[in-house]
């Protein structure tokens, strides 16, 4: 007793605060302050029918600040170097920059799909945008984590929202199974991926990115059985996030039960952020040790490659066709991951902003083709489109050229961007193997141009003009722009690329 009073007379010493840095931070918390308006007002006006208007003035102009943030961000970042802040939690860089630039332009283009969606599907938006909003505040935390625990939260903040997003429309069993699925397996990958940090804390001391570096470039680890086991839970965990072969199995089935505006940001934002991840962690911070993770990442890209390149060809769902076909390109990202050089981290970051705009282009074609109910997505559904409805099937026919990396087209770009970085370091098998994939995934491509627009009538009658919002027609205007813009002049995005390669590389 007398021992506790002495203790609790004995003067206290204040708590230290580490001091923050907003401006670091200013990106996030434009997201997170939009996401939680739009529940406060939901959940004040909870009957006005305006209250779905607001909510998307809300998230748009929490997008545009977020994007003016990250201009800043970048301003700071080009004057005075990249940094770390928050007691080296969050590492500012261009790295950080150009993933939440990208972020930011899928989530605005999924939200606006989104739009016309929830109104034709008579559902209840607020809470959809709102988790919207908080998936991407996570996809945005994970770009610039710098912190192995970091990653880990930024990891379930977007990934339980993108539970509930996938099983938004309760009134469709396919969603409800989408999201399901979806969380049975994302809980495993996360776990595993805790284990793989547990590991790496166990050989390095530390879980902090830049500490984990400073570490193994000062010493020889005791036990690298312990790390590279590390290594494995990790390249599992962000496997399955990336959707690469053979932690693919969840990508067809929750492709095609989500929502498609859904599907669609999951495609774009949720790949771009977990590559993200990818890049910082090994190729940023496990350089040292390639000759032990870079086996692995080979046979991940060509397993992706592979697979979904040939489980492609045998579907007839146009959705299940992309979405193998999303496998398919986790590969060719895989590839700049594995060469591990500047040129391949450029050329991966590159491949993940043209990625985007393909995806979300094709995915915004197939919600207005598959009607009200969401379920209409089978090939012959689209026989005939190009005869009526021109712009649908010149849209969609834009964003599959570009998949198959036809020239002048951001694709081309893109695919070639990789080739030359396998080449430039030998791997000569690695860029064969994915030179073969772009000629066989060329015909699943040219496989529903050719319906669309050599396919005789469709033998449905319920078939006539589709219905476009004004929304989804501003979404595929700037998608086919953006599209033949960069595979035209792609200097910019090029220059944007190499730039951010080089500070995430100079910050290690």
């Amino acid at each position: 007793m007398n021992a506790f009073l002495a203790l609790s007379s004995a003067p206290t010493r204040p708590l230290a605060v580490p001091p923050v840095d907003w401006v670091s931070i200013a990106p996030e918390l434009c997201l997170f302050g939009a996401a939680l308006a739009i529940v406060m007002l939901r959940a004040l006006v909870r009957r006005s029918p305006r209250v779905f208007d607001f909510s998307v003035v809300i998230g748009v102009v929490g997008i545009v600040a977020s994007g003016v943030c990250t201009a800043v961000v970048w301003h700071v970042v080009h004057d005075n170097g990249p940094y770390q802040a928050i007691k080296g939690m969050v590492a500012v860089d261009g790295f950080s920059v150009f993933v939440r630039t990208v972020v930011l332009i899928a989530t605005f283009l999924a939200l606006l799909l989104s739009v016309g969606y929830l109104k034709r599907e008579a559902l209840d938006g607020p809470e959809y945008l709102a988790l919207m909003l908080l998936s991407a505040t996570g996809m945005m935390v994970m770009a610039s984590a710098n912190d192995l625990i970091v990653v880990f939260l930024a990891l379930e903040i977007l990934s339980i929202a993108l539970y509930v997003l996938a099983a938004f429309d309760r009134r469709r069993l396919e969603s409800q199974e989408a999201g399901l699925k979806y969380f049975v397996l994302g809980a495993f990958s996360s776990a595993i991926f805790l284990y793989g940090i547990a590991l790496t804390y166990g050989a390095t001391g530390t879980t902090s990115l830049t500490g984990i570096a400073q570490f193994l470039a000062a010493n020889h680890v005791g036990h690298p059985g312990v790390l590279v086991a590390g290594f494995a839970f990790l390249l599992v965990g962000l496997g399955f996030k990336v959707a690469a072969a053979p932690f693919h199995m969840w990508t067809p089935d929750v492709y095609q039960g989500a929502p498609t505006p859904v599907t669609a940001f999951m495609a774009s934002a949720t790949k771009v952020a977990a590559f993200a991840a990818f890049l910082r962690i090994f190729v940023g911070t496990f350089p040292l040790y390639g000759v032990d993770w870079r086996p692995a990442v080979w046979g991940l890209a060509i397993a992706s490659l592979v697979v979904g390149t040939v489980a492609a060809l045998v579907q007839t769902n146009v959705k299940r066709m992309l979405a193998y076909s999303s496998i398919s390109h986790a590969g060719f990202v895989l590839i700049g991951v594995q060469v591990a050089t500047r040129s391949g981290t450029s050329a991966a970051l590159f491949y993940l902003f043209v990625y985007a705009f393909m995806a979300i282009g094709a995915f915004a074609v197939i919600g207005a083709v598959a009607r009200k109910g969401d379920a209409r997505h089978d090939l012959e559904e689209y026989r005939g489109l190009a005869g009526r409805q021109p712009l649908l099937a010149g849209v969609l026919t834009v964003c599959l050229l570009a998949q198959a990396g036809v020239p002048l087209t951001g694709g081309f770009v893109a695919k070639l961007g990789i080739f030359k970085a396998a080449v430039d370091v030998g791997q000569y098998p690695l860029a064969l193997v994915a030179m073969l994939a772009s000629v066989v995934g060329a015909f699943v491509y040219l496989r529903i141009v050719v319906t669309m627009y050599g396919g005789g009538e469709s033998a449905n009658p319920a078939d006539g003009v589709v219905p476009v919002d004004l929304a989804t027609r501003a979404v595929l205007a700037v998608v086919v722009s953006a599209i033949i813009l960069v595979g035209i002049l792609p200097g910019v995005v090029l220059d944007f690329a190499r730039d951010a390669t080089l500070l995430l590389v100079g910050a290690r």
